[in-house]
């Protein structure tokens, strides 16, 4: 019997954060739950926000509340190890519970806040896990996703947004939510299912030393991997039918940082470069030279067009440009043989396929010429 392991890292996220996800499951239509099976771990600090589990899938909150579930549920106490390390742990628990059971098993990595957006969700999994397909089984599946979000509040008489004179940042409507769709992407972990198997005999593993912009190197890993053979998407809508398909959540929570914080990508745009380097550096012990050329040139050409926008070339962050631009100064001399040596046409590509995203993320044109900016770059001291 194939079965589906939803696998969940938490940190110190209180029961009430869990239980939409845990409680989406319960309501999936026409499906068998005997084949559902989800594990938890926990990042350390088992006295803040553990929850208790018995065998037979009654959960308990840590508030001694008791919830019970039609599908079994494993919860762990892991080593603290940052986010990459406890989906690590979560893996190894169902390759251990699989190897008790024959069949070939998937995966599906959920973030602890997110949660199945309809009632037939699994169903969509299920049936592409059963379904006879002349080259076997698929490796990985990449699936659409809804983003839930909010909009900032107006004023009724202006029209404009509400400033928080404490932040100097417009305000939340938080009573209003909006829903946003997404298309297939490498960026987050959301809706995406892989073969056990597959990830097994590839060695795939989460980037221990990643805990920002982990998700990229993961997804990236696993496409390459599998191949366009071996890989099937789940759209936002069936075009034959026209009913949707989308059915994972990324859910708004109040303290988000990455959605809340307009900074953030300022901020965490080394790390960006981080998760590509050792992305990089995956695919070049693995010998695969064209994966490797690839992600430096996507990574090099990412941060020509994302330094000619409007934020980064705004005076107050300076700071933040100047400190990217010194990391890539590092990462521009460690790959520049790798850049200089990609075919011109799959360069085009690239260049086209980021144009394209850059322009629906608002730039227009670029300020400077990318030999310019390189040029610029290699000057820079340290």
């Amino acid at each position: 019997m194939d079965k589906l392991y939803i696998l969940i890292p938490q940190y110190k996220e209180p029961f009430e954060v869990i239980k939409p996800l845990l409680d989406s499951l319960t309501i999936q239509q026409n499906v068998d739950f005997d084949r559902l099976h989800v594990i938890i771990c926990k990042d350390g600090e088992p006295a803040v926000n553990a929850y208790g589990i018995s065998d037979n899938g009654r959960m308990f909150s840590e508030d001694g509340k008791v919830y019970h579930y039609p599908y079994q549920i494993d919860y762990y106490i892991c080593e603290h190890g940052g986010v990459s390390a406890t989906r690590n742990a979560c893996l190894d628990k169902a390759i251990e519970d699989s190897y008790k059971n024959k069949g070939n098993h998937y995966v599906m990595f959920c973030d602890i806040d997110d949660m199945f957006f309809n009632a037939y969700g699994l169903h969509i999994i299920f049936r592409e896990i059963d379904a006879e397909r002349t080259d076997g089984q698929f490796d990985t599946m990449m699936s659409a996703f809804i983003e839930e979000t909010r909009m900032p509040k107006f004023d009724k008489k202006t029209r404009k947004p509400i400033i928080d004179p404490k932040t100097g940042r417009p305000e939340i409507d938080k009573d209003t939510p909006i829903y946003i769709p997404h298309p297939t992407d490498s960026t987050f972990v959301h809706g995406k299912v892989h073969r056990l198997k597959f990830l097994i005999n590839n060695n795939i593993r989460w980037n221990n030393d990643l805990t920002i912009h982990e998700d990229s190197f993961f997804n990236c890993l696993c496409q390459r991997l599998a191949g366009p053979e071996n890989t099937i998407y789940c759209p936002l809508v069936n075009q034959q039918t026209g009913l949707p398909m989308a059915f994972y959540l990324w859910r708004w929570r109040d303290d988000s940082v990455c959605r809340h914080d307009p900074d953030y990508i300022l901020k965490t745009y080394n790390n960006m470069l981080d998760s590509n380097t050792a992305l990089v550096e995956e695919f070049r012990d693995r010998g695969r030279k064209d994966d490797a050329q690839f992600f430096v040139t996507t990574m090099i050409y990412d941060a020509y067009f994302t330094m000619n926008k409007d934020e980064w070339l705004k005076q107050e962050n300076q700071d933040y440009r100047k400190a990217v631009e010194k990391r890539f100064k590092r990462y521009y001399q460690e790959y520049e043989n790798i850049f200089l040596a990609i075919d011109d046409d799959i360069k085009r590509q690239i260049i086209m396929n980021l144009k394209n995203r850059m322009f629906g993320e608002g730039l227009m044109m670029e300020s400077i010429t990318f030999d310019d900016w390189i040029s610029k770059i290699q000057e820079l001291e340290g």
